[in-house]
């Protein structure tokens, strides 16, 4: 079958062969003089071989990425990889951000990864967007638990004691609250670690589990009837909300799940498996250590960690309480150029001065009625904590105005 003539050759048969002007010809095929000319001044120096297709790629790329970048990138993904971290994009560009100070598109790194074979093809998952979010607003307003398996290692490699491993985890900031390794999980030992926990970090409002024994007996036959076991009684005497998943349906308590999942990962990447329980613990507390103070998590605001937040924010209460009735509110914003950001209260909206040094920066507003606090979105510094004044628009800082001058020598 013939192939078809292309328009390069065209131009090329109406000006060697018909004798017409390029001018004729760019007016003849609706094309530009220039190309026309181009084309010519080609096919005189390179004969039939300028009539064949060729790449459109730019010669150069000022935008790309050094060799010293991409080889950055492939170190700390194979770097997080061997360490049994989270290694994907976000995390990678968060690494190459705070300690190396590029900033690279999250989609550039996954092309590179990719590229460096260090990607390996997954079955096509549900889409994020069928899922329901949901999110505790404040820290201490929800704690998440489960409990996992996690064998342990004899000498010579050989499997050894299955063990398991119970976690509660703050649902609002993802803080690992506690994590502990047990022989067996019992009833005893979830109210044991629930009222550890509750004494370092304070009673939380309420309380996210699935529907294992250890949790609640409500789908039990004594449950049906009133009864509780000791954790559930332990609620009831600190009024605390009790929140249970409907059976089979564990993406109700996803963050945890997605937390033993990370622990896993973990553990196993460690060169030294556990043999014994308290081999076990002594990983466990590396891994809150590095999963709450320095590992960047995904799902927060602007990739801080947990702690951050956590340490930022302030808690959940649990139950009725005699105080008056506030407005809380918790607000995520951006510094604007002038160095302010806006809050609307009573219909009115106000404009807080934090300083044009932070213009840029992501903040959180900690709101209660008039009572603000203004910390960094990502390293939970306090920029600024004031009492609004309802008859002012603009809330200025307490530094001088003008430039800073200079004291005579």
């Amino acid at each position: 079958m013939p192939q078809p003539t292309s328009k390069a050759r065209l131009v090329i048969t109406a000006l060697f062969v018909d004798h017409q002007t390029p001018t004729e010809v760019a007016a003849r095929y609706g094309i530009h003089r220039a190309w026309v000319y181009k084309l010519k001044a080609r096919y005189e120096a390179e004969g039939e071989t300028a009539l064949e297709p060729r790449s459109r790629r730019p010669k150069t790329s000022p935008g790309a990425l050094t060799p010293e970048v991409v080889d950055l990138i492939v170190g700390i993904r194979k770097e997080l990889t061997d360490a049994g971290l989270d290694a994907g994009p976000e995390t990678i560009s968060w690494h190459l951000e705070h300690h190396h100070g590029h900033q690279v598109a999250r989609s550039t790194i996954s092309r590179h990864v990719t590229k460096a074979g260090l990607v390996t093809p997954e079955p096509k998952k549900r889409p994020k967007s069928s899922y329901i979010r949901f999110q505790a607003s404040m820290p201490n307003e929800t704690w998440q638990s489960d409990f996992t398996h996690y064998r342990l290692t004899r000498p010579g490699s050989r499997p050894g004691t299955d063990v398991e491993i119970i976690s509660w985890l703050d649902d609002c900031t993802r803080y690992a609250l506690h994590v502990s390794a047990h022989a067996r999980i019992t009833t005893t030992i979830v109210k044991a670690t629930f009222r550890e926990t509750a004494g370092q970090h304070g009673i939380p409002a309420s309380t996210l589990t699935d529907n294992g024994m250890v949790y609640t007996v409500r789908l039990a036959g004594i449950g049906r009837q009133g009864g509780r076991n000791g954790f559930e009684q332990q609620l009831r005497d600190w009024n605390v909300v009790q929140k249970n998943s409907r059976p089979n349906h564990p993406t109700t308590c996803g963050k945890a799940e997605r937390f033993q999942q990370t622990m896993k990962k973990w553990l196993r990447a460690q060169p030294v498996q556990p043999s014994t329980i308290a081999e076990l613990q002594a990983l466990l507390d590396l891994l809150a250590d590095e999963y709450n103070h320095r590992r960047p998590h995904r799902s927060l605001p602007h990739r801080a960690t947990p702690a951050t937040l956590y340490d930022s924010m302030p808690k959940a209460l649990p139950g009725p309480t005699t105080d008056p009735v506030t407005h809380d509110r918790i607000r995520h914003d951006r510094v604007d150029k002038a160095g302010s950001v806006t809050l609307r209260h009573n219909s009115r909206l106000h404009h807080i001065g934090i300083g044009r040094t932070h213009a840029g920066t992501c903040v959180i507003l900690l709101i209660q009625d008039r009572d603000i606090r203004v910390v960094h979105a990502a390293t939970g510094e306090l920029l600024r904590e004031l009492v609004l004044d309802p008859n002012r628009d603009y809330q200025p800082t307490s530094a001088p105005k003008g430039p800073t001058r200079k004291t005579p020598k």
